[in-house]
């Protein structure tokens, strides 16, 4: 049997290049892999935490599920869906919170960053914490039990969710027989730091992004605008370069070499800005016309989202039924 891959992706904004190599291009590689039957979903739920205006999050739903499916998660070895279109996965939330000790949520990175920040400010530990964000684990616990997840891919930073996930189906097979699949993480491989177009690491909170489908024109634009030193046009430039870290991700081992000799012979900042944007406008460009035709004929993608739903709708419905006949209310 093929190895069950959950992963979830919040709407709390416009993709940027740094999202697509870290998180969305390796989810695709991972879905194209026969080995795995891959569950990936947006988490609108969860979501609720950061956005408090119903249509940013609406606009921002759109955008993401327009993005996924023009990256290729319209593969017919994935299941797409709205982490909202599963409402079973709210009630397993609240059995799984009914075996949760309040000591494990107590240790959340999250969790203890907001007291950090209250505490700074002089503030009740808890002024700054709602009960969504103090319960955020569970529910991420629910929906990585519902679909009978083996692996979860995640970032290092983000271990720790898969872990408490872990524990949280441990506190409830050991209370009410095996019941759970005990998941496993998969930590996304180290890229490094992707820079934004001030050096920086490219974040959102630093507003130096490089949006994934932006237009032509834009996307040329910030490529120009990516800060670099004062090397003459006849000099060497640094290999370790935002330009050419960039333009690295993009460029197969070829490309690469072709345009590393090009830096160590000695090219203008503008020449090297200009190889940066034909590669990616080259690699983006038909990713960014599917994403244009999903966002123009959105009705496409929500009837790919209900097969999807319909779907993962179907496993949960087997998972919730089996937990509830082990607690003893069905």
């Amino acid at each position: 049997m093929k190895k069950v891959v959950l992963s979830g992706i919040k709407p709390t904004g416009i993709a940027h290049i740094g999202n697509y190599f870290g998180a969305l291009k390796p989810a695709v590689e991972m879905a194209n892999n026969n080995e795995y039957e891959c569950y990936y979903f947006i988490a609108d739920y969860h979501a609720l935490n950061y956005i408090k205006n119903s249509k940013e999050l609406q606009e921002n739903t759109k955008a993401l599920v327009c993005t996924l499916l023009a990256i290729g998660m319209d593969a017919k070895n994935i299941v797409l869906y709205k982490q909202s279109d599963v409402p079973e996965v709210t009630e397993l939330n609240w059995i799984l919170s009914n075996v949760t000790p309040k000591g494990l949520l107590n240790r959340a990175h999250a969790y203890k960053a907001k007291v950090e920040e209250a505490t700074v400010n002089g503030q009740d530990p808890d002024a700054l914490v709602n009960m969504g964000l103090y319960n955020y684990p569970v529910l991420m616990a629910a929906d990585i039990l519902m679909v009978n997840s083996n692996f979860v891919p995640v970032g290092q930073d983000q271990k720790q969710h898969v872990e408490m996930a872990r524990d949280i189906a441990g506190y409830f097979n050991k209370t009410y027989g095996a019941n759970f699949v005990v998941p496993k993480e998969i930590i996304s491989k180290d890229l490094g730091t992707i820079a934004g177009t001030d050096g920086r690491k490219m974040s959102k909170s630093y507003n130096n992004t490089i949006p994934l489908f932006a237009p032509e024109d834009k996307l040329k634009k910030l490529i120009m605008s990516i800060k670099t030193d004062s090397s003459l046009p006849t000099e060497p430039k640094p290999l370790d370069s935002a330009v050419m870290n960039l333009f690295k991700l993009f460029a197969t081992a070829k490309e690469y070499e072709t345009e590393k000799a090009k830096y160590e012979n000695g090219l203008s900042w503008a020449e090297a800005k200009t190889d940066l944007f034909n590669m990616m406008n080259n690699y983006l460009s038909p990713m960014r016309e599917k994403y244009n035709y999903y966002m123009e004929n959105y009705a496409e993608a929500e009837k790919i989202l209900a097969r999807g739903a319909k779907k993962v709708q179907a496993v949960a419905r087997e998972t919730l039924q089996r937990t509830r006949i082990a607690v003893g209310i069905d």
